[in-house]
């Protein structure tokens, strides 16, 4: 398996160069291609594609349109470990280290590994940790784990220093989809200080003025998703903010 994705988020990272990725829900195949229009009109860098549950898209219909349409690469989300599809570029191999939820530490990975080694999709080992973002969201319902209180950025921070002891190549800090708060400036912070591996950031960050400052605390990746339904102008705004923060 090549880390060419990997690679190219380091080889980022090192260079300073911040990143926008857009999280789409195969549920909503219906708004994909619109979607996929706005990242290639904007100059997206990222495609992350899955969800916690998926009651009727699938992974493997979503990941052949994207393909057809533009060359962003996509990362599949996965949900669980029925969430693999060759066709994508790679896939985040999450283990979700803010929780205690053996199934979601490792079980489901080793039910998924002879499948991802069959597949030969290049696989980022990475650190998922969910932030409480003001509600209840269907990650930590579906995973039946408590969320990092967000006040908490020391438990954050201790957490993603022992990932990245463990072996883990990237931290991923979610709120979670449909989340009221956005994960902390304090908190990435404190996980930048911390590691040195890519960090990437999201849920409930629905305007620029979060993503900057997601980006300036430390964030390498910003990832959006459910905004962009709601706002036809999101990732255009996004993306010139992001190019202005880089000419600073």
């Amino acid at each position: 398996m090549r880390n060419m994705v990997y690679n190219s988020l380091v080889h980022k990272q090192a260079a300073g160069q911040k990143m926008l990725a857009v999280l789409i829900d195969p549920d909503h195949i219906q708004n994909l291609e619109e979607s996929v229009r706005r990242c290639n009109d904007s100059g997206v860098d990222l495609i992350f594609l899955g969800g916690s549950l998926i009651s009727s898209g699938t992974i493997g219909e979503s990941i052949a349109l994207i393909k057809s349409m533009s060359d962003i690469p996509v990362l599949i989300f996965p949900g669980d470990e029925l969430q693999i599809d060759s066709r994508a570029d790679a896939l985040l191999l999450l283990s979700l280290i803010s929780g205690r939820n053996a199934e979601l530490l490792i079980g489901k990975h080793v039910v998924a590994a002879p499948y991802l080694k069959k597949a030969g999709i290049e696989t980022i080992a990475t650190g998922y940790m969910l932030i409480d973002g003001g509600r209840i969201t269907t990650a930590s319902y579906i995973s039946s784990t408590v969320p990092i209180p967000s006040d908490k950025p020391e438990i954050a921070m201790c957490t993603a220093v022992a990932g990245e002891m463990l072996g883990l190549k990237m931290m991923y800090m979610d709120a979670g989809s449909g989340a009221q708060n956005p994960v902390s400036a304090k908190m990435i912070s404190a996980v930048r200080e911390g590691v040195s591996v890519p960090i990437v950031v999201g849920g409930g960050i629905r305007s620029t003025e979060q993503a900057v400052e997601a980006w300036r605390a430390g964030a390498d990746v910003v990832v959006v998703g459910n905004a962009i339904e709601d706002d036809n102008t999101l990732i255009t705004d996004l993306m010139n903010a992001l190019q202005d923060l880089q000419q600073l």
